[in-house]
């Protein structure tokens, strides 16, 4: 496929079309009664199992996803991708996460350079850091050594990390290796979430970590600015080069801002910030927390998934397949959206992860080459933990739109409980779950079978269960560093396969400039009304009169003082 092509024009994407027709006059109660195909829809990888045996396809349509992509020729992007070339066309970047998490010994290359060396540079730096933070041997500027960590960043300064902090904290190795400590993210501009991350926290055992590329990001650098004030009031201005750090590549900046170069740890051109959990972006935060030796285990199974997508065939390929089917179910089934539904609680910020991961890079509407796209593209991605989400969204899901789902297992609980008496143990009882929600998607429940069971006549339509609805179950042997960083890196390269076949750049996000650039304009409006009492000008009426309701009606201070919260 020449690369100013559509996909959409293809001979393969035209089949496709075409096979949906036939695949909608099929049933899964029907296909889930062929157990070879089913068994042809399970693949095993490093103690993980995939069953997409509940697609709404057949061997047949696994075929054409294949054909189509090798006429998207995704293996030779997935390759681009790992030799560094520049896949982020419109910021002329190479797309080197995976450079993140490789062994020491790789060679990856960018602009003629091996990025590896500079990875484990900071890899060793930020372990060397967290162990003397973490063994007291560097202390806060009273001398007391520093347990509290708060993370200020926001987007994929905080989405990824705090989605795998989450996931270790009930994990028992690194509940052990937290003791006594705490991490917290600082995200949200909005005052209410600086004022729930100090509460409780003691200046001089807190330690920031301020996580911005440029150091320019508005929301986290207003942020970094009021808890610098919050350590600058309790123990002076001094005390910040001892209570914070950056994570950045802009020295200048970060050295103006008070904080010490040298306690600065890079990140790069060819990391982005939705894929940057395994940079020093997460890799910090989290060593901080439970230790070096629990992220480098983090960063192996990562490692271990970017390997198994690299080299791994089509039909075995679990990133690969994933990111197929997710094709077929938006652009030829007609499904836009994806419930991601982990039965794990420790995995409840899996989805939020996700969405940013997903729709800030496929939420495109022109191809790679500019040309507006005539067909859909990106997810719309929500999700909830199990047993949750049954009692919120699972109505819809079953009784209401088509909404393909991503059903996550754990074999081995985190924190296994077992009553003397109980039928089943409460992890049983969560997996029982687990096991026949897919089925009850896919089979649904018939007229005919209401009609045995004596249901009333008037209630046989309310209790009709139409079925024929997808779904994928991913089983993981347990929930440990090493899992969730398989588990992040199947999703990172799933969504990358989609934006490959879609033809589009999945590595931008031109979308958010936008809001953005509008806000800049509202911002020094409210300050030449704050300041000057000068009246809004220069918006639509509609702007004009929230900005003016809001400028009248809102707790400003009378002087130009600080405030910090009050809780």
């Amino acid at each position: 496929m020449a690369s100013s092509a559509l996909i959409s024009d293809t001979e393969a994407w035209k089949e496709l079309k075409a096979h949906a027709e036939e695949i909608k006059k099929t049933h899964l109660r029907d296909l889930m009664n062929d157990a070879q195909r089913c068994q042809s829809m399970m693949v095993e990888f490093d103690g993980l199992l995939l069953d997409y045996s509940r697609q709404n396809a057949t061997l047949s349509t696994i075929e054409k996803l294949f054909k189509l992509a090798e006429t998207a020729n995704i293996k030779q992007k997935i390759n681009q991708m790992f030799s560094g070339e520049h896949i982020n066309s419109t910021e002329n970047r190479s797309v080197l996460h995976v450079a993140l998490r490789t062994p020491r010994d790789t060679v990856i290359q960018s602009d003629g350079k091996n990025v590896v060396p500079d990875v484990w540079k900071v890899l060793d730096k930020i372990q060397e850091f967290s162990e003397r933070v973490r063994s007291g041997s560097w202390v806060g500027a009273t001398g007391l050594p520093l347990t509290d960590v708060v993370a200020v960043g926001i987007g994929g300064s905080f989405l990824g990390p705090l989605f795998v902090h989450t996931a270790l904290q009930t994990d028992p190795e690194a509940i052990n290796l937290a003791r006594g400590r705490q991490l917290r993210f600082l995200a949200n501009v909005d005052p209410i979430d600086v004022a729930r991350n100090i509460t409780g926290l003691n200046p001089e055992t807190t330690l920031v970590v301020v996580v911005s590329k440029t150091f320019t990001t508005a929301e986290t650098m207003l942020n970094a600015r009021t808890l610098r004030e919050w350590i600058s009031a309790a123990l002076g201005p001094s005390a910040v080069a001892k209570h914070m750090v950056a994570v950045s590549t802009n020295l200048t900046l970060v050295e103006k801002f008070g904080i010490d170069p040298n306690n600065a740890f890079a990140f790069w051109d060819w990391v982005g910030g939705r894929y940057s959990v395994c940079s020093a972006v997460g890799v910090l935060p989290l060593s901080l927390q439970y230790g070096f030796p629990i992220v480098e285990k983090f960063l192996k199974g990562a490692s271990s998934i970017d390997q198994h997508f690299y080299s791994a065939p089509y039909e075995k390929n679990i990133p690969l397949l994933l990111g197929l089917l997710s094709v077929w179910n938006v652009s030829f089934l007609g499904y836009p959206a994806r419930a991601i539904l982990p039965y794990s609680q420790a995995l409840e910020k899996l989805a939020p992860h996700i969405q940013q991961v997903s729709m800030e890079s496929n939420g495109k509407g022109v191809s790679i080459d500019g040309v507006p796209l005539p067909f859909e593209a990106g997810e719309i991605d929500f999700g909830e933990p199990g047993t949750n989400g049954q009692h919120s969204f699972y109505q819809l899901i079953h009784q209401g739109r088509i909404i393909p789902c991503d059903f996550i297992g754990v074999v081995k609980s985190q924190q296994p409980v077992y009553l003397k008496g109980e039928v089943v143990s409460n992890h049983d009882e969560l997996m029982s779950n687990f096991f026949a929600q897919p089925d009850a998607l896919a089979y649904g429940k018939t007229v005919e079978q209401l009609q045995k069971e004596n249901v009333a006549e008037h209630l046989v339509p309310h209790k009709t269960f139409s079925g024929n609805r997808p779904s994928l179950s991913l089983l993981l042997p347990s929930l440990t560093a090493y899992n969730v960083g398989q588990l992040l890196a199947i999703y990172e390269h799933r969504i990358a396969v989609q934006g490959f076949v879609w033809g589009i750049n999945s590595f931008d996000q031109w979308g958010v400039e936008l809001g953005k650039s509008l806000a800049t304009q509202v911002r020094k409006q409210l300050h030449t009304s704050r300041t000057k009492g000068e009246p809004v000008q220069g918006f639509n009426f509609s702007t004009a009169t929230l900005l003016t309701r809001y400028l009248k009606a809102s707790d400003a201070p009378s002087d130009s003082s600080t405030r910090l919260p009050r809780i």
